[in-house]
């Protein structure tokens, strides 16, 4: 579905991404882990066109889309949720899923724009207990299943989430993963994750890749990534595997 070869991104003079290389099949969940600043956020943001590639491919489902701006990406069929939620704060919950299927608007598909409305509902209750309250006044968990619910708005056959777990309580995480492996399950929403926990990704995932400094180092399975030491020693380790339990 997905296949990133060699691609460069910068962030004014800093090479931020260096020759990455990366491949999604129809239905997978990947995860991408790292330290911070290794180029997770600038990976995501190269797919979706917020940062533009300065070199190599990126094909989906079969067609070039690297020079393609944001609105095209998304209207192809990929949304991203973006590290730190950024839902708008003083529009209504409603107004916020609506402003997901603005290109679905244009088409006139206001009916299946309805029924993608309740099928959030039905995937976050609490969205729908909260439709009518300002985005800003959400918990932080309620503020992720809304940003989530925002890009399911646009029907996406793949989706880029950035951090879903960032500050949130192991059980709003436990709901918001479920809800993950649930539109993967159900509707083959193919998902590429990149997450603070690696622990809890990669025991999702099919597949994981890590990135380090802006280079593709390792990829494989994600049963075979949980068991490499340098995996452990680096992304695993006893406070991380602790606050998942716990």
């Amino acid at each position: 579905m997905l296949r990133l070869k060699n691609i460069n991104s910068y962030y004014g003079q800093v090479h931020a991404l260096r020759n990455v290389s990366l491949h999604l099949a129809k239905g997978e969940i990947v995860t991408l882990i790292g330290a911070n600043g290794a180029g997770k956020t600038t990976l995501l943001n190269t797919l979706s066109a917020v940062v533009p590639a300065r070199s190599g491919e990126i094909l989906f489902q079969g067609e070039e889309i690297v020079a393609h701006p944001p609105d095209r990406i998304v209207e192809l069929g990929i949304s991203h949720v973006p590290e730190g939620r950024q839902v708008f704060k003083p529009l209504s919950v409603e107004d916020n899923l609506e402003l997901g299927a603005y290109l679905r608007y244009l088409k006139k598909e206001k009916a299946a724009i309805r029924e993608d409305l309740e099928m959030v509902y039905s995937l976050f209750p609490r969205l729908r207990e909260r439709r009518k309250q300002m985005a800003g006044t959400l918990s932080g968990g309620e503020q992720q299943m809304l940003a989530i619910g925002r890009a399911l708005m646009a029907r996406p056959k793949l989706l880029l989430l950035d951090e879903p777990s960032m500050g949130l309580a192991p059980l709003v995480v436990q709901e918001i993963f479920r809800v993950i492996e649930n539109l993967r399950r159900e509707k083959g929403t193919t998902v590429l994750l990149v997450e603070q926990n690696a622990k809890a990704a990669l025991s999702m995932a099919d597949r994981g890749y890590v990135l380090e400094t802006g280079r593709m180092i390792l990829e494989g399975e994600a049963s075979e990534l949980l068991e490499n030491r340098e995996v452990q020693r680096a992304y695993l380790g006893k406070e991380k595997k602790e606050i998942w339990e716990r």
